[in-house]
């Protein structure tokens, strides 16, 4: 890592919070930024004229070639790990080479056995499914968020058919098959595009076929099939500066208030960073609650103090806000 990441890295955390608060991404995101600038600094009038465009330029061009390195050395190792992966052979059915022919009793007897066995088989798929355990939202000081579903322990959402988490980076999905068989890949029919999905048995009605909300990296998202029983697909977000409300657009909607970000990059901030990031975060579930937040707490005592000092005054007929 080079020495500026050294230097910068430690406010991701704080920057990622902050980008919480600007749902249309990147391009707001920068706005506010450069709001902030023009109104609090001497950024555009404290040079000769055209200075601070050059600045901005050389800026956005250096991280751009560190941002396209980075991205093309990644392609790489992930090539290379393709090429080292070991390849799955299946073994070839084997066929008897004798046929006996059944008597009418035996032949119920076998159909009998084969019913049971696929029973027993679906009964224990059935149990990998995921149920539809997600609460709704019945009471919310915001009446927006009343009806929403309450996201999951990743952050996601537990679906009759499926199951999705996700991070600011990344939406993870899993999609039991229910077959009684191990489905391979010509069992499966799969269509993913940036802003599409289309996946199921084939012959058939898909287990999804819809859009997604946001658009997806689809050369750096993958999907596989595991133990032949269930699909797992891997979608790289675009806009990794916002947190989805569903998978597909046919999906109920759960509430991004309710998202527990990771906490864990708050240990690599230095002691002021992590503070304010607390202090932020602090805020933001006060107001969520409807109580006060830290600074409207200090005012408050503040107020409390002048109070005990002065009990000559009268403050019954005072409004505070």
């Amino acid at each position: 890592m080079s020495g500026d990441g050294d230097k910068t890295d430690q406010f991701d955390s704080l920057f990622l919070t902050i980008a919480q608060h600007h749902p249309e991404g990147a391009h707001q995101l920068l706005d506010t930024f450069v709001s902030f600038l023009g109104r609090k600094t001497d950024f555009f009038t404290g040079g000769n004229e055209g200075d601070w465009e050059k600045l901005v330029m050389n800026t956005f061009r250096k991280h751009e070639k560190l941002s396209r390195a980075s991205h093309e050395d990644e392609l790489r190792r992930k090539k290379e790990k393709e090429v080292k992966k070991p390849k799955r052979v299946e073994p070839e059915p084997v066929e008897s080479a004798e046929i006996t022919e059944l008597t009418e009793e035996e032949a119920v007897k076998l159909q009998e056995e084969l019913d049971q066995k696929k029973a027993t088989s679906q009964a224990s798929t059935s149990k990998d499914s995921p149920t539809k355990v997600a609460e709704k939202i019945e009471e919310d000081e915001d009446e927006s968020e009343k009806g929403k579903l309450k996201p999951n322990s990743g952050n996601g959402c537990d679906l009759e058919k499926y199951k999705w988490t996700q991070t600011l980076q990344d939406v993870e999905v899993k999609i039991p098959l229910n077959v009684n068989f191990k489905a391979k890949q010509k069992d499966l029919i799969v269509n993913l595009t940036k802003k599409h999905l289309t996946c199921g048995i084939k012959g058939q009605p898909p287990i999804i076929d819809d859009d997604f909300p946001h658009e997806i990296k689809l050369e750096e998202s993958t999907w596989v099939i595991e133990d032949g029983k269930s699909l797992l697909f891997n979608l790289e977000k675009v806009n990794k500066m916002q947190w989805w409300s569903k998978l597909v657009n046919s999906d109920p909607e759960i509430s991004t208030k309710k998202i527990n970000p990771e906490p864990s990059k708050l240990s690599d901030l230095d002691g002021e960073t992590r503070g304010m990031v607390e202090k932020m975060m602090y805020d933001q579930r006060q107001k969520e609650m409807g109580l006060p937040t830290s600074d409207d707490q200090k005012k408050q005592d503040v107020l409390k103090k002048f109070m005990e000092q002065h009990p000559e005054m009268d403050f019954s007929k005072c409004k505070f806000n």
